[in-house]
């Protein structure tokens, strides 16, 4: 890779430099005015030939002859020059890295003129995308938002129609599970709070139909605390708790509580190089098509733990899924985006330690105004960098 730096009176004058000095195959990296004319920046690679003028054809000659002799100074010209084959590949490595870095150069420097310009031509839709980038969204769905107001000239109104779109791009689960019973269990990764949850919705169901409609069964043989904790709530409740660990115990013991109308499952939380996930995903497979999974995300993780836990714990075909530690987050664009990006209907919302008050159905219009007053309080960083790499799609993989 060649880069190279002209400087003429006008454009015609430097374009024509590029070619007599880096041939036809050169690329315009950038151009910019400067003090007497303009100055360009081109590169060339140095495994491609440049491209020579092609020699005008005889009108009456067809097919250009060369002589043996002629044949002979083209191979000795050729033996010199080394082909991609002949390059070591550690060379051939660098300047594959190079011209990649080259290419995301360019590509931050187009975008950024891209969200200069838009920000002259369409102030309001580049101040609702940063507005709603600040708000922790994904870009890709900031994006979508911006789009969907196109034209409204107010901020303001713009802002709160976003908003509105965006609560209805949520999926919320129609049905209360809390009033249908059946087994349900929860599946999360560790320290999201599903033994609390599990606690939380034992108890309201208690309340309502009574403790002796209600059991616990845990799968978290690993942490002692964790089963402690369950036994206690259980304790509390006057419900039992059983603790399995492999799928035939489960399988008998869900037949064992088939006369209540509520099992509760609370599980191990685990990541995904952890080897137990598989035991598991087994333990419940064992259950059978009776039972409902509810993925537990945390609302304080951010963007990218949460995609890796969907991902993850997509093993295990949850139905729907529930928002925990609303309370302690200072942000709820991340978890929006990707409750949004799952497809996953979401359930309930946990905002507190208490049980069982800290637990309601979820509801998508409330939730986003909650969204918006956090925004207001903890606006999440965006640059400018960040904000012209992602407002037409190019994905970036840093934040300020």
């Amino acid at each position: 890779m060649k880069i190279k730096r002209f400087v003429a009176q006008d454009m015609r004058q430097a374009l024509r430099m590029v070619r007599e000095a880096l041939g036809e195959d050169a690329v315009i990296l950038s151009n910019k005015s400067v003090e007497g004319g303009v100055e360009l920046t081109a590169a060339i690679d140095l495994v491609t030939e440049p491209t020579e003028p092609q020699q005008a054809k005889s009108p009456n000659t067809s097919t250009r002859r060369t002589s043996p002799l002629g044949m002979a100074s083209e191979e000795r010209r050729r033996q010199p020059e080394p082909s991609a084959a002949d390059v070591e590949p550690d060379a051939l490595s660098e300047m594959r890295e190079e011209m990649l870095n080259l290419r995301r150069w360019l590509q931050a420097e187009l975008s950024s003129m891209s969200w200069h310009d838009m920000g002259q031509n369409s102030p309001v839709r580049q101040e609702l995308m940063q507005r709603l980038m600040q708000l922790g969204l994904s870009p890709d769905i900031a994006r979508e938002l911006a789009d969907r107001v196109a034209g409204m000239d107010d901020l303001d109104m713009a802002w709160h129609k976003a908003l509105f779109f965006l609560s209805g791009e949520i999926p919320v689960m129609e049905q209360n599970l809390l009033e249908r019973g059946g087994i349900v269990a929860l599946v999360g990764p560790t320290g999201v709070g599903k033994t609390t949850t599990i606690a939380k919705m034992a108890a309201r169901y208690a309340m309502r139909h009574g403790h002796r409609n209600v059991a616990l069964v845990t799968t978290d043989n690993f942490r002692i605390g964790a089963r402690d904790q369950l036994q206690t709530y259980g304790r509390i409740l006057n419900v039992p708790v059983c603790a399995v660990n492999d799928p035939q115990t489960m399988a008998d013991t869900i037949e064992s509580l088939a006369d209540r109308r509520l099992v509760l499952i609370d599980t191990a939380g685990m990541g995904a190089d952890d080897e137990r996930f598989t035991e598991q995903v087994a333990m419940l497979d064992a259950v059978g098509p009776a039972l409902t999974t509810l993925l537990a995300l945390s609302a304080t993780t951010e963007a990218t733990a949460l995609e890796k836990a969907i991902a993850l714990f997509s093993a295990t075909r949850p139905q729907a899924c529930l928002l925990t530690k609303l309370d302690e987050a200072a942000s709820l664009g991340a978890s929006l985006s990707a409750v949004i990006h799952s497809g996953l209907s979401l359930a309930y919302l946990a905002d507190g330690q208490r049980v069982p008050e800290d637990l309601s159905v979820a509801r998508s219009h409330p939730l986003v105004q909650r969204a918006a007053e956090l925004f207001k309080e903890h606006a999440v960083a965006v640059d400018d960098t960040f904000a012209a790499l992602n407002h037409r799609g190019t994905h970036a993989n840093a934040r300020a």
